[in-house]
C-alpha cells in the first residue's frame, strides 16, 4: 500500500504537468498564427473587391492595339483589304512592314500610324461604309479573331459580368473598333471617324486621330454624357501615349506594358499586368490627375458615340 501511496501523487502530478505543457503549447502555436496572419496583412493588405458588382456610375475603357488584340487593328484590316484586291502588292509590303516594325518595337510610333491611316484612307476612298464593313466583319475572322489576349479579355469580361459598360478607346477606324467591340460583346467603341459623304468615304478623317490625350478627352466627354463617375472607372493600356487616358480614372491598368508605360506605373504603384510572357504583378494605387489636351477631336468621337447608341 505504501508503494501505491508513493505512485498516485507522482501519476497525478505529471498528468497536472502534460496538462500545463499542452496548454503552454496551444497558447503558443495560437499567438505565432496571430503574428504570422498580422505580419502577412501589414506587407499585402487586402484588396477590396473589383470591379464593383452593381456600380452604374462605373464604366471600363480598352485600349485596342496590343492591349486587347496582338498588334494593331489597323494592320490587319489592310491584310484583308489586299486579299479582296483592294490596292497592289507593292501597299502590301509597306503595310507589312509596319506591322513587323509594331510587332518587333511593340508600341506605337505617331509617325508610323500616321502613315498606315493615311495609307488606309487613300484605299477606302470611294467605297461605301457599308462595304467596309461587311468586309471588316470577315477580316475580323480571319485576322484579328485569334490574336485576341485570353487575359485582357478575361479583364473585360469581368467588368461585364458587375454590371457595368465596356468601350474600347482607339486609334483605328470606328468602323473597325465597333466589328471588334460587339464580337466581344462590349458596349461600344470610340474610334477614329474618316469622312463619308452619302455613305461613301472621301478619304479624309473628321478632325484628327482618336491617339493619346484625345482617348483621354473622349473618355471625358462620354463620362460625361453617360452620368459616370471616373474616379470608379478602370481604364487598359499598354503605350505610354495612353497616360493621359489612365491619370483619368480611379483604377489604371498597364497591360502589356512599354518600357515608359511600366516606369510610369511602378513609380505610381498602378496595376500590372503582362500577357506576353506570363508575368503578372497587381499594385494598387492613386492616379494623378490628366493633364489637358487635344479636346475637339476627343470630344467629338465620345458625342458622335453616345448620339448614335441613343
Amino acid at each position: 500500500m505504501a508503494a501505491l501511496g508513493w505512485l498516485t501523487p507522482r501519476r497525478r502530478s505529471a498528468t497536472a504537468r502534460s496538462v500545463l505543457a499542452g496548454e503552454a503549447a496551444a497558447e503558443a502555436a495560437r499567438k505565432s498564427s496571430l503574428e504570422a496572419e498580422s505580419a502577412v496583412a501589414e506587407t499585402e493588405p487586402e484588396e477590396p473587391e473589383f470591379p464593383v458588382v452593381g456600380d452604374e456610375r462605373a464604366a471600363a475603357f480598352f485600349d485596342l492595339d496590343n492591349t486587347v488584340m496582338q498588334g494593331a487593328a489597323l494592320f490587319h484590316f489592310g491584310r484583308g483589304l489586299y486579299k479582296r484586291k483592294f490596292f497592289e502588292r507593292r501597299e502590301l509590303t509597306r503595310f507589312a512592314w509596319q506591322q513587323a516594325w509594331f510587332r518587333l518595337a511593340g508600341v506605337e510610333d505617331p509617325e508610323h500610324m500616321q502613315d498606315a491611316r493615311d495609307s488606309a484612307l487613300s484605299i477606302v476612298k470611294g467605297h461605301r461604309v457599308s462595304e467596309l464593313m461587311s468586309i471588316g466583319e470577315e477580316i475580323y475572322d480571319e485576322y484579328m479573331a485569334d490574336r485576341i489576349w485570353p487575359g485582357t479579355r478575361a479583364l473585360a469580361q469581368a467588368h461585364l459580368d458587375a454590371g457595368q459598360r465596356v468601350w474600347l478607346v482607339t486609334a483605328a477606324p470606328v468602323e473597325t473598333a465597333t466589328i471588334i467591340a460587339r464580337r466581344l460583346g462590349l458596349t461600344g467603341a470610340l474610334g477614329t471617324v474618316a469622312e463619308s459623304v452619302d455613305g461613301v468615304y472621301t478619304g479624309r478623317l473628321v478632325g484628327e486621330p482618336l491617339h493619346g490625350p484625345a482617348k483621354a478627352e473622349a473618355v471625358r466627354a462620354l463620362a460625361a454624357a453617360e452620368g459616370l463617375d471616373l474616379a470608379r472607372c478602370a481604364a487598359y493600356s499598354d503605350s505610354h501615349n495612353d497616360i493621359p487616358m489612365l491619370s483619368l480614372v480611379g483604377h489604371p491598368y498597364a497591360i502589356n506594358p512599354d518600357t515608359k508605360l511600366r516606369k510610369h506605373a511602378r513609380a505610381r504603384d498602378w496595376r500590372l499586368r503582362d500577357y506576353r510572357t506570363g508575368r503578372k504583378a497587381a499594385k494598387v494605387g492613386i492616379p494623378a490627375a490628366a493633364g489637358v489636351g487635344a479636346l475637339a477631336g476627343g470630344t467629338a468621337a465620345a458625342v458622335a458615340l453616345h448620339r448614335r447608341r441613343r
